[in-house]
């Protein structure tokens, strides 16, 4: 029985997309890695979060099911399944994303089969909407995560915008609170209401200003959603470039320039959570055994 392992990367919010469909995100060198070993047990995916094992492991099973029917052999094999990750959960890190673009990555692998690469994000994206852990399928997200660098999607129609390349070397700092907070619970009315600022917010983006998209973007979305904006606008205050709400939250996304980072960690002091860093990334998911 074939097995494999595959690893992608982490991604950050520039334009939440569950406004408007369309979002824009950036790479991170956070990552998750998956090990998917078939089983001649048809219909039985067992999927385990090795990080956060009290985590339901849904959207694992939803992800290696949409490969093994993709291929018509859902009637063949099951599987089992471990991921493994430095990303938290439930925090608008996009966890799901990841951990949907690295198990399909190692089922395909395990399979022995290849896919393109917009097949791979589709069934992740397909899978995720099925699990219930997004609210548009987050394809701004899984692009970023897959590709890295800076992506620009239409979600609806699930077509790349627009793609670029950071060349600064920038550090991206992640105030990350304790509590866990589930997209699909979101109040998508509140956001909706915003979506005449959010445009001006994806239009920056596609003109290449991603960082000030990221940052009327998190204002956006913070307002919307209740989060205090107090949080970026510390960040901003200390030199970052760019700061803003990572997804629906709670967790704020700052960027960095080397010389300010202890800058901008010295001000999230006074908040309750850890701080992650972590740089941009631009490496491309891949399988690794």
């Amino acid at each position: 029985m074939g097995k494999a392992e595959a690893i992608s990367h982490g991604a950050a919010t520039i334009v939440n997309a569950i406004a408007t469909g369309k979002g824009a995100a950036v790479g991170v060198d956070l990552w998750t890695k998956a090990r998917v070993q078939l089983t001649g047990k048809p219909g039985t995916i067992e999927g385990n979060i090795v990080s956060d094992p009290a985590e339901k492991p849904v959207l694992i099973e939803k992800t290696v099911s949409k490969v093994l029917e993709h291929f018509n052999l859902k009637g063949k094999f099951g599987a089992e399944v471990d991921t493994w990750s430095n990303i938290p959960i439930a925090r608008g890190l996009k966890s799901s994303s990841v951990a949907a673009n690295a198990v399909t990555l190692a089922t395909v692998a395990a399979l022995n089969k290849t896919l393109d690469d917009l097949t791979i994000l589709n069934l992740g994206v397909d899978a995720a909407i099925e699990a219930k852990v997004t609210i548009t399928g987050a394809f701004d997200d899984a692009c970023a995560s897959y590709f890295g660098g800076v992506v620009v999607t239409d979600n609806l129609k699930r077509k790349i915008v627009k793609r670029f390349k950071v060349d600064e070397a920038l550090t991206v700092l992640f105030y990350v609170p304790a509590k866990k907070v589930y997209t699909s619970g979101s109040n998508v009315q509140r956001m909706r209401k915003m979506v005449s600022l959010v445009k001006i917010a994806y239009k920056q983006a596609v003109e290449g200003n991603f960082w000030s998209a990221l940052t009327l973007n998190g204002l956006i979305y913070s307002s919307a959603l209740g989060h205090n904006p107090s949080i970026a606008i510390d960040a901003l205050e200390a030199g970052a470039l760019a700061a803003g709400l990572s997804g629906t939250g709670p967790a704020v996304t700052a960027i960095v320039s080397e010389e300010k980072i202890d800058r901008v960690k010295d001000a999230w002091q006074v908040y309750e959570g850890d701080i992650l860093q972590a740089s941009l990334n631009h490496e491309k998911a891949k399988v690794v055994g």
